[in-house]
């Protein structure tokens, strides 16, 4: 993934992907990961609210889906 950031001279970073097996994580371990990539606990809140309202993290309970309601 690259990203760029629009300031005077464009600069590129890029950003190292772990690749990880698809198992079942609790909504803890998630919000333990995005937290030591962000630099507050508000940018965690906000980055883990999308990820649930996105549909790129599901939530699990007895193994059937639920959704989650962020407001």
């Amino acid at each position: 993934m690259i990203l760029s950031m629009p300031i005077g001279i464009e600069e590129t970073f890029m950003v190292k992907r772990r690749k990880t097996a698809h198992r079942q994580l609790s909504l803890g371990d998630l919000i333990l990961a995005v937290s030591s990539y962000s630099a507050s606990q508000e940018e965690t809140a906000a980055t883990v609210a999308d990820l649930l309202a996105s549909g790129k993290v599901s939530l699990l309970n007895n193994g059937r889906k639920v959704r989650a309601r962020v407001r």
